[in-house]
């Protein structure tokens, strides 16, 4: 009973704040000055003012645009992508094609619902509407901490204050859920149809529709009885989709990083960056079973483990939050650090560049874009061919290149606040290279994420970790490749 109470609770407050948020659209159409009516009534309710951005109006599209430049570049970019990956498998002559056939399937179906189908967009909608209230719960506490350092007209975007206490929060919210078992029953109808749908086992249906919500190394928790004995192309996909999809409380973070205060735009990045999560989990399942194809009998039984973070609800959303402070205070350490070592290697590099006298070589060719030899330039040019495969905007093959090369080579958050910073600059040609960028940087696949999982599911099994160890490099291939191929296939539907 008091669980249902506490349910009851939280849905009310979900609806309430949607409800009042339904209420700002709807006065904000009747207006004829959309965007400057949700402007005013933003400012008048949240300390947090609403940044402006240039790609406002068109990235609120809800429609698909076909081009058949588009639909041909998308399908030579993914079956390059499935090329690669065939290539790198460990038993090309084993891949089940039935499955790798019908997982992209999936993937692209939930690509053309978010895009074309309204009642789907409602869905996705809704969800991001709850993410969007999470965020004003967030700022509420927030500024009861940090008061009027949390305007941005007067103290400009504080990254400490405006996006790490989302990730404290959410994490406190996810504990609850999971403490009352919603989390639970959620995942296990994923997993169940991942089951059916797909042959695959239990155990690794159940990790990876656990990833959807929970982090790389939270999810194969789920099943951590199982991990011993699990099998190598288990293995394999679990670690591709813990490198492949994003847990909720990060995603909650790049949405107000995106959004940057706009409840517009919060609302429309947080419906691609639900799909692009929820389309990595189909993905990851295509690319692993071509990059180690599953040879061995399996058990598709699934079951949720029955044990409770914390042993009442005060204590489960104290759990939440500490483990939500250690994760926030390693972001901002990791981001700390990284910022750190990119403006010392750019002083190197451009030292470099000024001695050789490339420097002016490198704005002359980029038309000022880059005015000195740097990480930003090297990462762009580097990656930009891998991109092209997608259909990014020629003129912006460079930025999301870059882009995909700091989530490679540091972390998904330093990709996403630099796409947050470029948005803002107006940098992109295009409204829908920024798209595409939100899909490609999806998930966390990173060097450091390799470490992370063979550390944390390793530490389930310890026997496994040899195997885990030999996959590593292998499952960061894939989780690239499963974002690159999400990107790819909303390409194609948008111009």
């Amino acid at each position: 009973m008091k669980k249902l109470l506490i349910i009851i609770t939280i849905l009310i407050s979900i609806g309430a704040t949607l409800s009042a948020q339904h209420q700002i659209d709807s006065s904000a159409i009747i207006n004829n000055d959309n965007t400057q009516t949700i402007t005013q009534q933003i400012e008048y309710s949240d300390p947090i003012a609403v940044v402006d951005n240039p790609y406002k109006d068109i990235l609120a599209k809800k429609e698909i645009t076909l081009n058949l430049w588009s639909i041909i570049r998308g399908i030579f970019g993914m079956l390059s992508l499935i090329l690669i990956a065939w290539l790198f498998s460990l038993d090309r002559k084993r891949v089940n094609w039935r499955t790798v056939g019908f997982s992209l399937s999936i993937q692209f179906f939930i690509a053309i619902s978010v895009i074309a189908f309204p009642f789907v967009q409602s869905i996705f909608e809704f969800l991001g509407g709850i993410f969007v209230a999470v965020l004003d719960w967030t700022k509420a506490g927030s500024t009861f901490l940090f008061g009027s350092l949390m305007n941005i007209n007067s103290f400009g975007f504080i990254f400490v204050l405006q996006i790490l206490p989302t990730i404290i929060f959410f994490s406190a919210l996810t504990s609850l859920f999971f403490y009352l078992g919603i989390l639970q029953r959620v995942v296990w109808a994923m997993a169940w149809l991942l089951t059916k749908t797909l042959k695959l086992t239990g155990a690794e249906s159940l990790s990876t529709a656990g990833n959807i919500f929970l982090g790389q190394t939270e999810a194969p928790l789920m099943v951590k009885e199982y991990i011993p004995k699990m099998t190598k192309s288990e293995l394999m996909l679990i670690m591709t989709a813990g490198m492949s999809t994003m847990a909720g409380g990060v995603l909650a973070a790049y949405i107000g990083m995106l959004g940057a205060g706009d409840k517009a735009l919060e609302l429309e990045f947080a419906k691609h960056l639900l799909s692009a999560s929820i389309m990595a989990a189909p993905g990851a399942i295509a690319i692993a079973k071509i990059l180690k194809p599953q040879t061995e009998e399996i058990d598709n039984s699934v079951e949720v483990p029955k044990e409770k973070i914390g042993k009442n609800v005060l204590d489960a959303i104290s759990n939440g939050t500490t483990e939500g402070l250690k994760l926030a205070a390693n972001v901002g350490a990791m981001l700390l650090v990284f910022y750190a070592l990119i403006a010392g290697f750019n002083s190197i590099f451009s030292m470099v560049g000024d001695l050789i006298n490339l420097n002016p070589i490198i704005e002359n060719i980029t038309g000022g874009r880059y005015d000195s030899l740097s990480m930003q330039f090297i990462l762009s040019y580097l990656f930009a061919p891998i991109i092209w495969l997608t259909g990014v905007s020629g003129a912006d093959l460079d930025l999301v290149g870059r882009l995909l090369g700091e989530k490679l080579i540091m972390t998904e958050f330093i990709g996403y606040q630099s796409l947050a910073t470029l948005i803002q600059e107006g940098a992109f040609s295009s409204p829908k290279s920024i798209i595409m960028a939100t899909y490609v940087l999806c998930g966390f696949a990173n060097f450091a994420s390799i470490g992370i999982l063979i550390g944390g599911v390793g530490g389930m099994a310890p026997n496994q970790k040899p195997i885990l160890s030999s996959f590593g490099f292998r499952s960061l291939l894939g989780a690239t490749l499963v974002a690159l191929m999400s990107a790819s296939m909303v390409g194609m539907l948008i111009v």
